[in-house]
Formats: structure tokens, sequence, C-alpha cells
């Protein structure tokens, strides 16, 4: 049985966002909410805690993982950004977008993408997922909660625990979120290419 926490969106109680931080530590998969839906994640070492979170979204290991980082300056020691994507993540960070990037030596060689060697790299503008970012002081790895089947977002927090209650560690009640997904963004080979338009605008990549 998860727990279920209910946290402010404005003013998370710091109490519950180190609670959160130790399950994810003790090896729980989390379900919390992002600027672009909830999303669910794990540490970016526990593969035991990857497997339970492929098997809930029922995803293969080629999946394309993404890390959940608190600003560019974490996010570059775990993806390799030349002076074009750099400018590019420093005016759509933070903000409802994943980045896809060449992976450094820093992430875990099951996160990458087997055949390129790439990772997704996220900023969010959400102070839950800020401030457990924060209180975890390293990436979270993390996916977009999209169910088998579906195609959207999970955006109600109420409807995630009659789903998901027996299957993960904790959901953090954040409120109630717009569904779409993140825009996906590839940037790994220079120009960047739209791979999937969600939440955030596509216009400044065209």
């Amino acid at each position: 049985m998860s727990q279920f926490f209910y946290v402010h969106p404005d003013n998370p109680q710091p109490r519950l966002i180190k609670q959160a931080a130790e399950l994810i530590r003790q090896g729980e998969v989390v379900v919390y909410p992002t600027d672009s839906g909830y999303a669910i994640g794990c540490q970016m070492d526990d593969k035991r805690a990857l497997d339970q979170l492929c098997r809930i979204r029922q995803i293969a290991n080629e999946h394309n993982f993404s890390l959940m980082c608190r600003d560019m300056s974490e996010l570059s020691v775990y993806a390799k950004v030349d002076n074009v994507a750099f400018r590019m993540l420093k005016n759509n960070t933070p903000g409802p977008y994943t980045f896809v990037l060449k992976a450094t030596r820093e992430v875990p060689k099951r996160l990458q993408n087997p055949k390129r060697r790439t990772i997704g790299i996220r900023v969010p503008d959400n102070i839950i997922a800020l401030a457990l970012l924060e209180e975890l002081n390293e990436p979270l790895m993390s996916t977009s909660l999209i169910l088998p089947g579906q195609s959207l977002a999970e955006s109600d927090p109420d409807e995630i625990r009659d789903k998901l209650e027996k299957q993960v560690g904790l959901i953090i009640h954040g409120g109630y979120l717009g569904e779409q997904p993140t825009t996906v963004i590839d940037l790994s080979e220079g120009e960047p290419v739209v791979v999937r338009e969600g939440s955030g605008d596509v216009t400044p990549f065209l």
C-alpha cells in the first residue's frame, strides 16, 4: 500500500518533502507533480526500482528515460551540451520540455539509449518537483506517467491512487494538473528535432 502525501503546491511542507526523498533513497517508486502532468520516478542508480517503474508503465529498457534536474548546472553534469544547445536550454528551462542529448559517463548505462547513448534531460517548472530534487541533491530518474493504453499523462492524483496504490511507494498529491506530457526536443545531433509535441511550445525549435 503506497503512502499518499497532500503537499501544498505553492509552499511544500519541508517535513513531507524530506520523507518523500527518504522513501526514494530507500528504493521506492514515487508519483509526483510536474509542470506537464504527473510523472513517475525513482533513484537513478536503483535497478530494482527502475524495473518496477518499467513494469507499471509497460515499457522496455530501451525506452528513452529522462533525468529530472534542478537547474542548468546539474543538467550539464549528465549531458553533453554544446553552445547551440546551451542557448536553447537556457531560454526554455525550467519548463515543460524534455531535451534529448548525448549522455556523459555520469549517467548509468541502463538509462541511456543503448544505440545512441543519449539521455532525456528536463528541468521542471514546478515548486514541489524542484523542492524534491533539492532535497535529494541529485537528479531523479523519471518519465511521464502515461499508463498502458493511454496517450495523455495522468492529471488526477485521486485516480492515480485508485490505479497504482499497490504498485508504488508514494503518491504526492500536488493538485489537479494538465494532461499533456512534455514536448520532446532532440538536440543530440546539433539541429533541434521535435520528437513529440506536448505542453511546451515548439516554435523556438522550428
